[in-house]
C-alpha cells in the first residue's frame, strides 16, 4: 500500500521511477559504434512483417547490452540503436519529399543564435554557426519537409494527414523516450539519431550518422511491416473536404451564403470535421478490414472500404460530437478541441439543435444503405446504435440527477456503473456495426460487450485522472470535473476513505461548486486534490485502469481471426494512452492543407 501523500504534494499522478539511469549515452564513439554495429547484426533475426511492442523492444533491447556485456545505463541509447535497424529498410525505401526531418533547437549556439520562435518552432537563418542550417539545408534539397522544434506531438497529426510517411530524427534520450510509445502504435517508419547530451543548451551529436540517415535510399524492402496507419488516414480523410460533403451530402449547400438553413448546416458539419482523434469511426473501418482479411494493415493500396463502410463509420462519430455538444451544454464546459464550446458561441439553443442535427444525420447515413448493406445488416447496425444512445443517455442522465440531488453520497460501485453508460457504449457501437458489415456478428457480439465495458470504464477513469492536469484538447483548466460537481471515481473513492469531518468538508466543497455559492475556484481546487491525495485516490485510480486494461486483454487473448485479436490489442493500448497536449500545425501542414 503506497504512504499517504502530504499536503505540501500536489502532483495528481503518482511519481514515476526516474528511468535517467537508463539513459546514457556511451561516452566514446567506438563504444557508440559497436551498439549500432552490434543492433544491426541483431535485428537482422527478427521478423519486420509485424510491429514491435514495447514489451518485444525491451526484451531485444536487454537481451542486446546482455551479449554485449554492457550495463543498463544504456538501454535507452541502445533501444534507439534496434529501433533504427527495425525501420531503415523502411524509412529508406519511401521518397525523400515523403520524409520529415525533426530537429531539436537546442543544437542551435545559444549565445549567438539570430534566429526566433514562431508559433511553429525554431525559424533558421541559415547563418553557419550550428549544425542545424548544415541539416536543414540538405534534407530541403532532397524534398523533406522540415521541423526545427521539439513539437513532437503534433507529428502523428501530420503522418495522419498523409502528407509524410516517415521520420528522421535527433533528440535527447528523453524526448525519444516520450515519443517511443507513439511511434510504436501508429507503425510509423522512423530512424533517429540520440544527442550526445540532455542539457538543452549548445548540445552535439554523432554529425556523420545524422547525414547518414538523412541520405538514406533503397529500394522498398520485400517485407513490410504492419501499420494501422492506412486505416487512420481513411478514418481522417473522411472528414475533410470536399470527401465530407460526398460522403454525407449537404442539403442547403445551393441556399444563399446567409440563409439561416445553411448556415445551420454549415456549423453541424464545421463541427463535425472539428478536431477529434476520430477512433471510433477508425474502430468500425479497423474493425471491418480486420474481419475481412487485415489486407489494410498492409498498404493503403489494399483498402477495401466501401463508401457504405465509410458512411456507417462517419454515422458514429455524428453520434459522438452529437453527445459532445449536449454534454458541453449540460456541463457548462467552456472549451472543445481548443476552441469555445458552441452553446459559449452561439447560444444554448443554436447548440440544442446542432446535437439533434447531427444525431439525426447518423441514423441517416446508415438507414440509407440499407439497399447495398441489406435490410438486416442496415436494421442490426440500426438497433445497435439506437441502444448505444439510449445506454449514453441514461448514463448522462444518472450523472445530471446525482448533481441536483440534496444527497451526493457516492460509491465507488454507482459511479462505474455510470462510467458503463456513458463511456462503453460508444466502444460497442464502433465495434458491433464494423464487425456486422463484414458479415455474421454472432460469435463476436458477447466479446465485443465485455471488451467494450471494461476498455470503457478504464477509458473514463483516465479521463478523470486527465483531468486533474490542464491540456490543450478540451479543457484548459485543471479540477473542473470537482468546480462542475461531477460524480466521478475520484469523488467516490475519497468519500470511501476519508475520515468522517474530511468526507463532509469534501461533500461541502462539491455542494458549493454545485450551487454556485461564492468561492475561489483555484482554492477549491487546491483543497479537493489534497483531499483526494490523503485519500490515495490517484494511486486507486490508476490501478484500476491497469486492472480493466487487463480484463479486456484477457478477452482478446482468445479471439479469432489473428487480425481482430491484434486490433483489440491495439485499441487498448491507444484508447488507453495518456493524450499529448496537441500543437499548432507547421507552416507546411497548413499550406498543404489549404
Amino acid at each position: 500500500m503506497a504512504t499517504v501523500l502530504e499536503d505540501t504534494q500536489l502532483d495528481p499522478k503518482p511519481k514515476k521511477q526516474s528511468t535517467a539511469h537508463l539513459k546514457v549515452v556511451p561516452e566514446t564513439r567506438a563504444l557508440r559504434d559497436r551498439v549500432r554495429e552490434a543492433a544491426r547484426v541483431y535485428v537482422t533475426k527478427l521478423d519486420k512483417s509485424q510491429p514491435l511492442s514495447r514489451e518485444d523492444a525491451t526484451f531485444h533491447t536487454a537481451k542486446l547490452l546482455q551479449e554485449l556485456e554492457l550495463g543498463e545505463q544504456y538501454t535507452g541509447f541502445t533501444l534507439v540503436a534496434i529501433m533504427n535497424e527495425f525501420w531503415r529498410e523502411q524509412v529508406a525505401s519511401i521518397p525523400f519529399n515523403r520524409r520529415l526531418l525533426l530537429l531539436p533547437h537546442c543544437l542551435k549556439n545559444a549565445e549567438g543564435c539570430p534566429a526566433d520562435y514562431d508559433e511553429f518552432g525554431l525559424d533558421c537563418e541559415k547563418c553557419g554557426a550550428c549544425n542545424v542550417a548544415d541539416f536543414k539545408t540538405r534534407a530541403e534539397q532532397l524534398g523533406y519537409k522540415v521541423l526545427v522544434s521539439e513539437g513532437t506531438p503534433i507529428v502523428l497529426k501530420i503522418i495522419v494527414s498523409g502528407h509524410v510517411d516517415a521520420i528522421v530524427g535527433v533528440a535527447c534520450l528523453n524526448v525519444l523516450e516520450k515519443a517511443f510509445d507513439k511511434i510504436l502504435l501508429s507503425g510509423i517508419p522512423c530512424v533517429a539519431t540520440p544527442l550526445l547530451s540532455s542539457n538543452c543548451k549548445n548540445t552535439s551529436v554523432d554529425q556523420d550518422w545524422v547525414s547518414e540517415l538523412i541520405e538514406l535510399k533503397i529500394d522498398p524492402p520485400e517485407t513490410k511491416t504492419k501499420s494501422y496507419l492506412p486505416l487512420m488516414r481513411a478514418a481522417n480523410q473522411m472528414f475533410d473536404e470536399p470527401e465530407l460533403s460526398r460522403l454525407a451530402p449537404r442539403l442547403r449547400s445551393a441556399g444563399k451564403a446567409n440563409d439561416p438553413l445553411r448556415l445551420h448546416e454549415d456549423l453541424a458539419y464545421e463541427f463535425l470535421a472539428r478536431g477529434g482523434k476520430r477512433s471510433r469511426p477508425l474502430i468500425t473501418l479497423a474493425t471491418y478490414d480486420a474481419l475481412t482479411g487485415g489486407h489494410g494493415t498492409t498498404s493503403e493500396a489494399n483498402l477495401n472500404l466501401t463508401d457504405s463502410v465509410k458512411r456507417t463509420a462517419l454515422a458514429i462519430e455524428t453520434f459522438h460530437k452529437a453527445s459532445l455538444v449536449h454534454d458541453d451544454i449540460e456541463d457548462d464546459d467552456a472549451y472543445r478541441y481548443g476552441h469555445e464550446t458552441l452553446h459559449r458561441t452561439h447560444g444554448t439553443g443554436v447548440a440544442i439543435n446542432v446535437g439533434d442535427y447531427l444525431i439525426g444525420l447518423g441514423y441517416r447515413l446508415v438507414s440509407r444503405e440499407r439497399g447495398v448493406l441489406g435490410g438486416d445488416c442496415a436494421a442490426d447496425i440500426l438497433d445497435k446504435l439506437a441502444d448505444a444512445h439510449m445506454k449514453l443517455s441514461e448514463g448522462q442522465g444518472a450523472e445530471l440527477l446525482w448533481r441536483d440531488a440534496e444527497d451526493q453520497n457516492l460509491a465507488p460501485l454507482d459511479a462505474l456503473k455510470i462510467y458503463a453508460l456513458k463511456t462503453s457504449p460508444a466502444f460497442e457501437a464502433a465495434l458491433y456495426a464494423g464487425a456486422r458489415l463484414a458479415g455474421s456478428v454472432e460469435a463476436y457480439e458477447k466479446l465485443i460487450l465485455d471488451f467494450s465495458r471494461n476498455l470503457g470504464v478504464a477509458f473514463q477513469i483516465l479521463n478523470d485522472l486527465k483531468d486533474w492536469s490542464a491540456d490543450g484538447d478540451n479543457k484548459l483548466i485543471a479540477g473542473q470535473d470537482v468546480l462542475a460537481a461531477r460524480p466521478t471515481l475520484l469523488l467516490a473513492l475519497a468519500l470511501e476513505s476519508l475520515s468522517p469531518a474530511e468526507r463532509e468538508e469534501l461533500l461541502a466543497l462539491i455542494q458549493n461548486s454545485r450551487k454556485q455559492k461564492k468561492h475561489d475556484p483555484i482554492a477549491t481546487v487546491d483543497r479537493v486534490r489534497i483531499l483526494y491525495q490523503r485519500a490515495n485516490v490517484f494511486t486507486k485510480a490508476e490501478a484500476m485502469v491497469e486492472k480493466y486494461r487487463a480484463r479486456a486483454e484477457a478477452l482478446a487473448d482468445e479471439i479469432e481471426p489473428l487480425p481482430f485479436r491484434e486490433l483489440l490489442y491495439y485499441l487498448v493500448d491507444t484508447v488507453l494512452e495518456r493524450p499529448a497536449v496537441p500543437e499548432a500545425p507547421p507552416t507546411f501542414f497548413v499550406e498543404l492543407n489549404r
